[in-house]
C-alpha cells in the first residue's frame, strides 16, 4: 500500500483535504506508554494552519480523536487509530480545478492515475494536510524516544536566498520551536520579510529544513536497500512539497577530496568509538555510527498561488488559472515539525526491529 510505511512499526495515513476526516493507524507502537496529550497537541499546533501570518487562513483545530491504542491512558499494544476532523472546508474555491489542473500539483497525474473519480478539492489524498496524521504518530514516536534519551529537532536552513546557521555537525543544539524555527533570530526576521514580499506579489517561495537525531545506538539500519536513509527519504519525501534529501555534508562532498571529508575514527573519554568530524551525517553503509544523524530536505514553493499560469483543460486546449481559496506562501514554517515526525517513525521502526532500546 503506498501510504503505508514501516515494517516493526505500521503506519498508515488516510483521508483526503476536505473529506470529513483524516487520520492514521500506528501497528506495533510499545505497549505501556504513557503520553503526554498536551505535548502531542501543541506538538501538532505547530503545523496546524491559520496560526500565523505565514500560513494559510484554513483555521482548523487539528486535535486529534483517538479511537483505538490505549487503555488508562496508557498504549495497550492494540493498532493506535486517530482521526482529526475536517471543519473549514470550503469547497467552491475548488471549482474549477475541476477542469483545469494546477502547475506543479497533483491535480494533472492524479487524473492520469484515478481518472474523472479522483478526488481534486483541496488537493485530496495529495494535499499537505496529510502531513496532521503523519505528526501524530510522529509526535507520539518523538515522546518515546525522548525516554530513551534520542532527541529530534529541526530548523528552518534557508527561505530563498535567506539562511539561518547550521547545525554543528558533532554536537548540535536544538532551537525553541516558533513561528519561524530558526537557530539565528536575525535570520528570522530576513525569513519574514521574503516571505511577505513573496505573499505580496501573489506568489509563493521555497526553502530547506535541516534536523538532527541524537543519542542514537550504533547498528542501526541495513546495507542497501533498507539503510537508514532509505528509510528515512521514503518517509521524508510523503511529505508532499520535499523535492530533495541530503546526509552530512551531503551534496558538498563533490566538491571535496577524501581527506577533508573522510570522519577520523576517535574513543571518547568513556571508550566509545566516534568521529572527530561527521561528513557522514551519522550513517555508513546505511548504518548508524552514534555520532548525531544530520540530513537536510528542500521544500518547493507552494503551487497554489494568485498569480495567473497557463494551464491545460482535461477536455481539451489551453487555459488560463486564476487559483482562489486559502494557500501558505511559503509551507516551510508548517513543515518543519512535519520533518521532525517523519525523522522520528523512522528511527522507532528501525530500533523495534532491532530491538535495541532501554
Amino acid at each position: 500500500m503506498s501510504s503505508t510505511f514501516g515494517t516493526a512499526l505500521r503506519l498508515t495515513v488516510f483521508g483526503q483535504s476536505h473529506a470529513p476526516a483524516i487520520g492514521m493507524c500506528m501497528d506495533g507502537f510499545p505497549a505501556g506508554f504513557a503520553p503526554d496529550f498536551d505535548a502531542l497537541n501543541a506538538f501538532l499546533a505547530r503545523r496546524a494552519p491559520g496560526k500565523t501570518p505565514y500560513a494559510t487562513a484554513r483555521a482548523e483545530a487539528d486535535l486529534p480523536e483517538f479511537l483505538s491504542g490505549f487503555s488508562g491512558g496508557k498504549t495497550c499494544g492494540a493498532p493506535i487509530a486517530a482521526i482529526i476532523r475536517n471543519t473549514d472546508v470550503h469547497e467552491k474555491d475548488y471549482v474549477n480545478l475541476n477542469e483545469i489542473p494546477r502547475p506543479s500539483h497533483a491535480d494533472w497525474t492524479a487524473y492520469e492515475k484515478y481518472g474523472a473519480d479522483a478526488d481534486r478539492s483541496g488537493g485530496g489524498h495529495f494535499s499537505g494536510r496529510l502531513t496532521a496524521p503523519l505528526c501524530i504518530a510522529g509526535g507520539l514516536c518523538l515522546q518515546w524516544l525522548k525516554e530513551q534519551g534520542i532527541r529530534v529537532g529541526a530548523h528552518i536552513q534557508s527561505i530563498g536566498a535567506v539562511r539561518d546557521a547550521s547545525f554543528d555537525p558533532v554536537d548540535p543544539t536544538f532551537p525553541a520551536p516558533a513561528p519561524l524555527t530558526v537557530l539565528d533570530a536575525a535570520a528570522a526576521e530576513r525569513m519574514a520579510q521574503e516571505i511577505q514580499a513573496a505573499k505580496a506579489d501573489g506568489d509563493s517561495i521555497g526553502g530547506s529544513i535541516e534536523c538532527a537525531v541524537t543519542g542514537l545506538p550504533a547498528g542501526l539500519g541495513e546495507p542497501m536497500f533498507d539503510g537508514m536513509e532509505n528509510r528515512l527519504a521514503q518517509l521524508l519525501f510523503g511529505i508532499p512539497a520535499v523535492k530533495g534529501v541530503e546526509f552530512g555534508s551531503g551534496f558538498a562532498c563533490a566538491t571535496m577530496r577524501g581527506s577533508e571529508h573522510n570522519d577520523a575514527f576517535c574513543y571518547d573519554e568513556n571508550g566509545n568509538v566516534r568521529t572527530r568530524t561527521n561528513h557522514a551525517g551519522g550513517i555508513l553503509g546505511g548504518i548508524t555510527t552514534a555520532m548525531p544523524l544530520i540530513f537536510r530536505v528542500a521544500v518547493k514553493p507552494t503551487p497554489s498561488i494568485a498569480k495567473e499560469q497557463e494551464s491545460i483543460r482535461f477536455s481539451g486546449g489551453s487555459a488560463q488559472l486564476q487559483i482562489h481559496g486559502r494557500h501558505d506562501p511559503c509551507i516551510v514554517p508548517r513543515a518543519v515539525p512535519c520533518v521532525e515526525a517523519a525523522a522520528a517513525i523512522a528511527v522507532l521502526d528501525a530500533l523495534l526491529e532491532a530491538k535495541k532500546w532501554k
